[in-house]
């Protein structure tokens, strides 16, 4: 049984949620405040934790920066804010999904079970992939550079897999999301895409600004642009 964490402060809303995710057959706890989820987060395992962006002790954005300083866990962002800046913001600190207020339960459902079925999957069956100085240990779900762990959300493991596992080939963005999603309906845009693949260039280039792994082909899409020796 997934274990999720909900961090909301709308008590109607919290109860809907957490009555719609507990019919599905989700386990659920539930936070009111940014306090409240910490204590939490650190003192349980989650599989999930969905996150309301505006908390009455801060905000959901420095709960998920916590987050990510120990826990590769998936993030979901409930907001009233549908800003472009506020959305990529959310992207950036490692969120992995976002839904703007007001929504309806089943649709956050739907996110919910696609961002768990994804993350029970893995792209192919070696165990490990091996380009220039970053290695991915398939088995273990781990990332590194040069021997040192990459600090990688659920989204951008997943996408470092997909980008390794076909080298030296043309992937067009529809493709890469495509594959991203595992054939569920796509709920985050083309520039979204991009934010993810700057925030893996900053973690595994030398020069960001000047990709020698993953490259940009203007009006074609972007390639793995190094040999993957696969073990």
């Amino acid at each position: 049984m997934n274990r999720l964490l909900l961090v909301e402060d709308d008590e109607a809303l919290s109860m809907g949620i957490e009555f719609t995710l507990k019919d599905e057959g989700y386990q659920v706890l539930i936070a009111g405040t940014m306090k409240e989820g910490k204590i939490l987060i650190e003192r349980e395992k989650f599989d999930l934790i969905i996150l309301d962006v505006n908390l009455p002790d801060g905000n959901g954005y420095n709960l998920c920066k916590f987050i990510r300083e120990k826990y590769d866990v998936p993030v979901i962002f409930l907001t009233a804010l549908d800003e472009e800046v506020n959305v990529v913001m959310g992207f950036e600190i490692g969120g992995d999904d976002y839904i703007t207020k007001p929504f309806r339960v089943k649709e956050l459902l739907l996110r919910v079970k696609a961002i768990l079925k994804r993350n029970s999957k893995t792209v192919i069956s070696e165990n490990k992939l091996i380009s220039g100085d970053i290695a991915i240990d398939i088995s273990r779900a781990l990332a590194k550079k040069q021997d040192n762990e990459l600090a990688l959300t659920a989204q951008e493991y997943k996408l470092l897999l997909i980008f390794m596992s076909k080298p030296q080939t043309v992937m067009k963005r529809n493709e890469i999301l495509k594959e991203l999603m595992e054939g569920e309906e796509v709920f985050f845009d083309e520039n979204t895409l991009s934010v993810y693949i700057k925030r893996i260039r900053e973690k595994i280039e030398e020069n960001p600004k000047e990709p020698q792994y993953i490259v940009t082909l203007r009006g074609l899409g972007y390639k793995w642009n190094k040999e993957v020796v696969k073990e």
